[in-house]
Parts: C-alpha cells; sequence; structure tokens
C-alpha cells in the first residue's frame, strides 16, 4: 500500500467547484458514494490512466464501457489525427457514416436501418417517439434500476403500488412529463403483464437494458428476455433494447444475439464511436422510415454523423474478433472469482455478477437479480473497499451501483495484481480501522 498523491486535485477541484456544478461534468466522478474528492486524470494508455499528481492506476471504468480496446489504442490515435487534418466536421454527410451504417447494420442485422446521434441520452429519448409514433400509443414501460439517459420520461421511479404511475425523480421533471411511463421490476414478467393488463392497447414500447448495467450488472434471467418478446409481438407493443453498455461488448452482435431475441428498436452508444461522443438507434426499416427527412418523425443534430467519431467507431468496430471475445471472458472469469474468494478469506459478503468483460462485486448477502436486491448492498463497504483499492493503484467505479469493464489491454498479470489490492482491501473492509 502507498500514500497516493492527491495535491493537484485536491486544488483542482476547488477551483472546479467555483465553475462546474459540484465541480464535475457528470454526476458519479464527484467521489460523493465512496468518499473523498475526485481525481483528475491527464492521460490514459492501455489499461492504466494518470492522474495530475503523477499517481497511476489500472482503470475498470475504462470510460463506463466504450474502452474495449484500451486507452488511446495506436491505430485509433492515427486514424483519428488523419481525420482531424481533413477537418472536424462539416455539418453535412460524409463517405463515413455510410461506412459505419453498413457495419452497424452487418453486425446487428435487427438494425435495418440506423441514425447517428451523439450520445445515449438522445437515442433512447428518439427510440420511443418513434414507437409511440408507430404505435399510435402514448405509455411506455421501463424498468426499475435500469437507466436511459438523462431526457424527462426516464427520470421516474416505481409509485408505491404495481399499478401506479412513476413519480419523477429529480427535480424540474414535471409530473405530465413522466406520467406515460410505467415502471415494471426487472426478471419479473408478472410485474410486465399486470402493467399490459391495467393498460390494454395503451403502451407504446418496452424499453430494457438487455444486460442490465446501471444498478451493477445484472444479467437477465433465463427466458426473460424472450418472453418480453412474446408479449411484446402479442400486443403491439414495441421492444427497444437498450444496448448503450452492452451492445458490441457482450457479443459482436450485442446481448440480442446473445438472447438470440430480435428487438425492434435498438438503442447504442459511446462504444460505436471509440469512446468519443456518439450515440445510435435503429432497427426495422418500416418504423425508421418514420424518422424525418424519411417521414414525420422530428430528430436532428448538427454533430451526428460527426467525421472524428465515424472515423472512430469504424476503426474500433474493425477490431472486434471472435478471439476478442474469448480473451476478455476469460480474464472477466477470473477478475470475477478472484474478487470473491479475496472476499471469503476475509469474511466478507460478497455476490459477484459477472457477464463477459463486464462485472459487479455487490456487498450482499443474497444474489442480486432485480433493483430491489441490489440496493440490498452495503455501500459503505464498497467505499472502503474502494478507497483501499485506490490506494493500491487500481480505480474501480466510484458507486456501488456501477459495472466495472475490461479492456484487451488488460492482462493476466494486471488481472492478478488487481486480486492481490483486493485481498488487502477486503481486510480492511472486515477490520475497519486496522488497515
Amino acid at each position: 500500500m502507498h500514500d497516493m498523491r492527491t495535491k493537484q486535485s485536491a486544488r483542482l477541484f476547488s477551483q472546479a467547484l467555483r465553475v462546474l456544478p459540484g465541480g464535475v461534468d457528470s454526476p458519479v466522478r464527484a467521489f460523493k458514494a465512496v468518499g473523498g474528492s475526485p481525481l483528475f486524470m491527464i492521460r490514459g494508455s492501455g489499461c492504466r490512466i494518470h492522474d495530475v499528481d503523477g499517481n497511476s492506476f489500472i482503470d475498470y471504468v475504462m470510460s463506463w464501457g466504450p474502452l474495449i480496446h484500451g486507452h488511446a489504442p495506436r491505430g485509433l490515435v492515427k486514424s483519428l489525427a488523419a481525420a482531424a487534418r481533413r477537418g472536424t466536421s462539416f455539418g453535412a454527410p460524409s463517405p463515413l457514416e455510410v461506412a459505419l451504417g453498413v457495419r452497424v447494420s452487418k453486425l446487428m442485422p435487427s438494425i435495418e436501418r440506423v441514425r447517428f446521434v451523439n450520445s445515449g441520452t438522445e437515442a433512447a429519448m428518439s427510440a420511443i417517439r418513434v414507437a409511440r409514433a408507430a404505435t399510435r400509443r402514448e405509455r411506455i414501460i421501463k424498468f426499475e434500476g435500469c437507466y436511459h439517459g438523462h431526457a424527462d420520461p426516464f427520470l421516474v421511479k416505481a409509485g408505491s403500488g404495481a399499478m401506479t404511475l412513476g413519480v419523477p425523480t429529480s427535480p424540474g421533471v414535471t409530473r405530465a412529463a413522466v406520467a406515460d411511463t410505467l415502471v415494471a421490476s426487472y426478471n419479473d414478467l408478472e410485474s410486465v403483464q399486470r402493467l399490459f393488463d391495467a393498460h390494454p392497447d395503451q403502451i407504446a414500447a418496452v424499453i430494457i437494458e438487455p444486460i442490465a448495467g446501471n444498478m451493477g450488472v445484472v444479467p437477465p434471467a433465463d427466458g426473460f428476455l424472450r418472453a418480453l418478446r412474446r408479449v411484446c409481438s402479442a400486443t403491439g407493443a414495441l421492444l427497444i433494447f437498450d444496448e448503450v453498455i452492452s451492445g458490441f461488448r457482450a457479443a459482436p452482435g450485442g446481448a440480442q444475439q446473445l438472447a438470440n431475441v430480435t428487438p425492434d428498436l435498438t438503442c447504442l452508444g459511446k462504444i460505436i464511436g471509440g469512446g468519443l461522443p456518439v450515440g445510435a438507434y435503429g432497427g426495422r426499416a418500416d418504423l425508421m422510415e418514420l424518422v424525418s427527412p424519411a417521414g414525420p418523425v422530428y430528430q436532428a443534430g448538427t454533430l451526428s454523423g460527426n467525421p472524428l467519431a465515424m472515423t472512430a467507431g469504424l476503426w474500433c468496430l474493425d477490431q472486434l474478433k471472435p478471439r476478442l471475445y474469448a480473451q476478455l471472458a476469460r480474464l472477466g472469469a477470473r477478475l470475477g472469482a478472484g474478487l470473491a474468494e479475496a472476499a471469503r478469506s476475509a469474511g466478507v459478503p460478497l455476490q459477484v455478477n459477472v457477464v463477459g468483460s463486464v462485472l459487479t462485486p455487490f456487498f450482499t448477502t443474497s444474489p442480486v437479480r432485480d433493483y430491489q436486491s441490489a440496493v440490498s448492498a452495503n455501500t459503505d463497504q464498497y467505499a472502503g473497499f474502494f478507497r483501499g483499492m485506490l490506494t493500491r493503484g487500481v480505480y474501480p467505479p466510484p458507486s456501488q451501483f456501477e459495472a466495472w469493464f475490461l479492456s484487451t489491454a488488460h492482462t493476466l498479470r494486471d488481472v492478478d495484481q488487481t486480486i492481490e489490492a483486493a485481498k488487502a482491501a477486503m481486510r480492511e473492509v472486515a477490520a475497519p480501522g486496522d488497515g
């Protein structure tokens, strides 16, 4: 264990607090869930990130998922430099967006037409607009604990009873904005069926993370996604997969390939821009032809199809080979087993959910299958564990309810080093104050 230098980060944070709300540009970065103040990063290379004080960490945030090839891979940097010299933004069509559209459609056959946007939030917001236009219905079903960006209709939590309408989770979101959002429980088909029964012929779409990643990693129960497909087909509602996290990471064709379930619409995010700001939504041709200018559903954006993001996406998707997924799954399994063993030997209750190259260790005794079981996790223990890992040169997500991400830049040695750090950090969690 080494003492971390944090003087420069602390100075920058106090400066940031005077100019950025909460000192950050996205809430989880503020370290509020784990105590302490955030570290300011200046460089990433391979699986490591380096902060302003000269500390180096094995990174398991990987920009929240898209950096499947690691930080600043040489080929990507070279492609981006060449693209930037040709122009950073045109606000006009370019061959790159056509090429990336073809590539996405080939990897995910359910996407017959795709529209590039700038974030996962934009993608999800636009997908439900298309669903409502196509079905001429207004209500949508989302799942408790699933995150689809920060558009008003998604900032909602379940009401007190299974059939109650949702309640806004953020000030500034009106009741009217979430009035048409119904909330079901992840992995609980009955909760979905009850909502369909209570609102017949009113539900435009069911939107779901096919592998939940925003309450921590929670895989779908066997047959759950297939059952959702059946319910949607039977009722005329559309099935939307939000694959912002799982798309091209769970498999070349995303979680829909693993589950062998075809959604009507799919939302994609950061990975299709190699970590640059990008998103996309796409699906059946007849649905996507409703989008302006082909149809009446309005959606636009100056930076959509940006040449830098498209270049990065093409490079990133070009590198996705079956061998890569096998390698990542081996690393994920080893890290998951190592974290579980570290907790067991320290006598700390831990459940580790692993799906390929994403995982979450939950500090709880019972299996985590949905939002309710996820929030039973001990966040204080996670915070202690996080701080213990940080001082040992490992950078996990600064929240219990986030996914850890591996990349092809992580080696067995990095994973084993992480497991050794976890053993020591778990001992400190088991006996706080002794470390």
